[in-house]
């Protein structure tokens, strides 16, 4: 399972994961909560990960960029 472009749906509590690999074929479908988002991001290769851009995206952006992650922001 190598993860090239994850997508991240942010939320309250909960936040919803979609991983892509290199072909387009889907291989991660998860949810996961806030204080466990980091923990999950960090045990992942290095890859594209996508969100809509919100207030709290620019703080987990700088977040999961730290952990290696090439981060971009959508516009809504």
């Amino acid at each position: 399972m190598e993860i090239t472009t994850l997508g991240i749906d942010l939320a309250k509590s909960v936040f919803q994961l979609h991983g892509v690999d290199e072909a387009g074929a889907v291989v991660l479908q998860r949810k996961v909560r806030r204080a466990a988002l980091l923990d999950v991001l960090g045990r992942l290769k290095p890859c594209l990960i996508g969100m809509e851009s919100c207030p709290t995206s620019h703080f987990w952006a700088r977040e999961i960029a730290a952990l290696g992650h090439d981060v971009r922001l959508i516009p809504p």
